[in-house]
């Protein structure tokens, strides 16, 4: 994840929602040990690379520094955790954790190969993600020119409600599915153009629909363009996915015209059906 100054306030209602509901899950939890290790990798992901000291951690928990620092060495000892002078981060370990997670979707697998043989997203900033909750994960990412900054990276989540990837997920579910996932949630406005009611969101996903594709223009990241669609699920029991390409808005003028916007929807939906479809890519490779 990218730790810039600049996006670290963009993230602060992220990492207080973590805080919070780590709270909840403590108290309910069964394993009150597991649940603070959890808690504690949470909190270190959210922080984004920025090592988070004993003290930090105790109150974010509201528990003991003794308590925190046990499951602490237990963590470090499994290598989920890495300690400095500065504080905890996380471990190595979790990378591996996350590789392996990664490996149980085809899409993932493919996702590489099939972007780089696209004419038209082989030099774009294409990126795969699914929902968790009421937001997006990011799973893989393809840098086809310079790096933009402003874009989450692998393993990084940004709300559903705003980012191009997160609406054309929730296009596929039913209104009442959609309510009632966001029941008693708070919708987040990074933006000065983020949409921020659930009123707003219907309409974002009623336009979705009609055009088969999400569009976001600075909900998330300010003159940040995001253009997704949602991949066909052929299996019940598959994880649905969502494939988006991101670009920039300079100077207040669109930076994709009409022709490039249409190109893009085109190669996304081909790119999709791919991954929804293995054998059909490794066919067309193999030719």
């Amino acid at each position: 994840m990218y730790a810039t100054p600049s996006m670290r306030p963009i993230f602060g209602t992220a990492f207080s929602r973590v805080v919070r509901v780590a709270h909840q899950h403590q108290e309910n939890s069964l394993a009150p040990a597991v649940a603070r290790a959890v808690q504690i990798l949470t909190i270190l992901a959210e922080a984004q690379g920025s090592p988070q000291s004993l003290a930090e951690l105790a109150r974010a928990l509201g528990a003991a520094k003794s308590s925190v620092s046990n499951v602490c060495t237990e963590l470090e000892e499994a290598r989920l955790v890495h300690r400095t002078e500065r504080g905890y981060s996380l471990g190595r370990r979790t990378v591996e954790l996350g590789g392996s997670y990664l490996a149980t979707f085809d899409q993932v697998r493919e996702f590489y190969r099939v972007v780089a043989d696209s004419e038209v997203l082989r030099n774009e900033l294409v990126q795969i993600a699914v929902l968790d909750g009421v937001e997006a994960l990011y799973l893989a990412r393809h840098e086809g020119r310079a790096p933009l900054r402003l874009t989450a990276s692998i393993g990084e989540k940004l709300p559903a409600s705003l980012s191009a990837v997160g609406v054309a997920l929730l296009a596929q579910m039913d209104l009442r599915e959609v309510d009632a996932l966001y029941e008693g949630v708070e919708m987040p406005r990074l933006t000065e153009r983020s949409a921020s009611s659930l009123d707003a969101l219907h309409r974002k996903l009623e336009i979705t629909r009609e055009r088969g594709y999400s569009l976001d223009r600075g909900e998330v990241f300010p003159n940040a363009i995001g253009v997704a669609v949602a991949g066909p699920t052929l299996c019940l029991g598959d994880v649905p996915f969502a494939l988006c390409v991101s670009t920039f808005d300079r100077s207040g003028a669109p930076d994709l015209s009409p022709e490039a916007l249409e190109r893009i929807v085109a190669a996304l939906h081909e790119t999709a059906r791919l991954l929804s479809n293995p054998m059909t890519g490794r066919a067309l490779a193999a030719r």
